[in-house]
């Protein structure tokens, strides 16, 4: 199980969200998750906790908040593959991904790495001709591709990420 700590602006649109504090913490960790416009459409915009690995999730239309947790797991598993991590350790991340919880209490230092990331985005976006013409995975692995500084230490969230879903355990 994962929590998704939501910001004000898309836990708005989300159903069954927690009003207190979620303290549980998935095998893989924890996500933060905003809602972001781009060309008058709603997107999301998704940071791991720890690894501060992002996804970027175009063209969300009002159904498909309510299945957030379900695209999240597709964009986040494609990611791992265009990364370049094996099938197997692919399918043991969606394993321990579990179904998402979600609550709206956002951490500071996060919210401070996504919106870097944002601006990041928008540079990027602005050399397509629309949103829809961006891809994806392609932008979320340039956002994975650099720098990040999380908690005092510098890290690279492609590189933590993997590092991570590979250190995961074997299913029983």
């Amino acid at each position: 199980m994962s929590v998704l700590h939501c910001t004000r602006k898309l836990a708005d649109k989300l159903s069954g969200l927690s009003a207190a504090l979620l303290e549980e913490q998935g095998t893989l960790g924890n996500w933060h998750a905003t809602l972001v416009r781009f060309d008058r459409l709603q997107c999301v915009l998704f940071c791991h906790d720890d690894t501060r690995y992002c996804l970027f999730l175009p063209r969300l239309r009002a159904p498909q908040f309510a299945e957030l947790g379900r695209w999240h797991r597709e964009l986040f598993l494609a990611s791992l593959a265009m990364e370049g991590v094996a099938d197997p350790v692919i399918a043991r991340a969606g394993l321990v991904l579990g179904p998402p919880r979600y609550d709206s209490k956002t951490d500071r230092s996060v919210l401070g790495t996504m919106n870097i990331a944002l601006a990041d985005l928008q540079a990027y976006v602005e050399g397509a001709a629309h949103i829809l013409a961006v891809d994806p995975l392609l932008v979320s692995r340039r956002l994975n591709n650099r720098p990040v500084m999380a908690n005092g230490k510098l890290l690279w969230p492609g590189k933590a990420m993997r590092a991570r879903v590979t250190r995961l355990p074997l299913p029983d």
